[in-house]
């Protein structure tokens, strides 16, 4: 009797990583409606290949604009499908507390990584955190996977990634150069 694998999994950021922020003072913020949504180059062929080496696409994302009152809940719910229906990803992870909340799903707390990885039986030791800022490449520290910054040059500080890019096909690069099947 075999022991079925784990499957392995790319928890991708939204905002700066699948869409491009909306830039204000060097600061990345995200789009607050569909219209303002720009899916970012060479995302659409990157998923597709990273679905190709067999890793599920899991989005994880912070969104506390909907707890500060600053976009509504239709409004990122709307964003969210779209992105789906375009990108084809297998799932979407939100966190609509603000940092007072002190929930465990505000990244950089691992909570939606946990999530993800009982709700799919996700191996996270075959794993990566895909994001843009220092709340991801945390993140993905706090849940014990390899991590890669997408660096959009943004003025803050952030933890040393595993592996860092400037773009989404640098993303499926280190990917194809780790990937162990």
């Amino acid at each position: 009797m075999g022991v079925n694998p784990k499957i392995k999994a790319i928890f991708l950021d939204r905002d700066g990583v699948l869409n491009d922020a909306v830039i204000v003072h060097n600061k990345p913020y995200p789009p607050n409606s569909l219209n303002k949504l720009k899916i970012s180059s060479g995302v659409k062929k990157g998923m597709r290949q990273l679905k190709e080496l067999g890793y599920l696409l899991i989005v994880i994302t912070n969104q506390p604009d909907v707890a500060r009152g600053t976009t509504s809940l239709a409004n990122v719910d709307e964003i969210n499908s779209y992105l789906r229906k375009e990108l084809n990803f297998d799932d979407i992870f939100c966190c609509f507390h603000d940092n007072n909340d002190n929930c465990e799903c505000r990244k950089p707390k691992p909570g939606l990584i946990f999530s993800a990885a009982k709700k799919w039986d996700i191996d996270l030791t075959s794993s990566f955190m895909v994001g843009d800022r220092w709340r991801d490449i945390e993140t993905g520290k706090n849940a014990g996977i390899k991590t890669i910054l997408i660096d959009h040059d943004y003025d803050e500080e952030y933890l040393e990634p595993d592996f860092k890019c400037y773009d989404f096909n640098g993303l499926v690069q280190i990917v194809q150069s780790q990937n162990i099947s």
